[in-house]
Formats: structure tokens, sequence, C-alpha cells
């Protein structure tokens, strides 16, 4: 899906972004569940939110139809790259300990900022109010417990370059370590 400093990164989100667009692997099963969420063949997110935010069976009725689609996807991504003798690869996962998607991976590194960055950050994206943002937190792990959950922290309530050099200074280290018992694969779990 990506290349991040040499590394490919498959990326949950874009994953079900192309699940969810017309001809998608999701569109037929959740327009089973939830009929008018789909306009020109596609998913419309806007009408699946109104669903599923705050509506928990429906939520878990979601998540029971997507995410072993992603988890497909995963699977292929880590046998094409394994195929290719790739042995670092990175998988953005924003819901990665909701998921249990931590298990199989040899390292975890989070991506955090702090809350009210994050907040500031969410609450610029369009379609975004504080309610919504509130019942999206509530059903994720809090921060606090993804860092003790971790192997690696990249903190982000800094500048894009200071992220970046994180960034690079961890690719080098797990690089560093391939071979021991340490890292062939990194997970991320992508806090707000």
């Amino acid at each position: 899906m990506g290349v991040l400093h040499g590394v490919p990164v498959l990326c949950a989100d874009e994953v079900v972004h192309q699940l969810y667009s017309a001809g998608g692997a999701a569109v037929g099963p959740v327009a089973a569940a939830f009929p008018s969420a789909v306009a020109d063949g596609a998913i419309d997110r806007a009408a699946l939110s109104k669903y599923v935010l705050g509506n928990e069976a429906a939520m878990k009725q979601l998540e029971a139809i997507v995410h072993p689609l992603v988890e497909q996807e995963r699977a292929k991504f880590m046998q094409q790259h394994a195929a290719a003798g790739r042995t670092l690869l990175l998988f953005d996962i924003p819901l990665l300990f909701e998921t249990k998607a931590q298990q199989g991976l040899d390292a975890v590194v989070v991506v955090s900022a702090p809350a009210d960055v994050q907040r500031q950050r969410v609450m610029a994206r369009p379609g975004m109010t504080a309610a919504k943002l509130d019942a999206i937190l509530a059903r994720q792990v809090p921060d606090e417990e993804k860092r003790r959950l971790a192997d690696y922290i990249v903190d982000t309530g800094c500048s894009m370059q200071q992220t970046r050099q994180q960034v690079i200074e961890l690719i080098r280290e797990l690089r560093r370590r391939q071979g021991t018992a340490a890292a062939r694969v990194l997970g991320s779990a992508v806090g707000l």
C-alpha cells in the first residue's frame, strides 16, 4: 500500500476504504446488514456512521463483517512480502489493541501525542464533531494503556521533523535487531 523509509506499509484504514468502495468485498455484506448505507454501489461512510455510532449491537455486526476482511488483506500483504524476501513490515492499525491484531507481531509501536494535541488534530477533520470524537474515544483503549502495551513509542507532540527523525531511528534500530529474537514485523497502533 505504501512505503515508509524503505519499509512496506499496510494501512488498515486504506484497506477499509478499498473494501467499502464500489466492487469492494465489504459492500455486499454491509449492504445486507445496513441497506441505506450504500450509494452508487459503494458504502456511504457518513450514512453507515449514523447506524453504528452509539449502537453497540450494530457496531459489533459491522466489525464482524469488516475485521475478517481486513485480516485477509493483512495475510495477503505478509505473504506477498515474505515471498519477495522482505522481513520488516509496518502495519498501521488504528484499532490494534481493540481487535487484538498485535498478536503475531514481533513489536508494537504506538504513535501518540498529548491528549489536547490529539483532540485538536481530530477536530480539524471534515465532518468531525465533539460528540462523534467522544463516541470514537469511548470505544478505544486509552492512550496511556496503549503506551504501556507498546514496545516502542513515537511521540508526535513535537515538530514533523522531530517525528520523522524518531521514525528513522526506530527503523534503523529494528533493522539492526533483525535476525535476533527481535522485530521482523512492526505493528503500529496510531492514536488519534
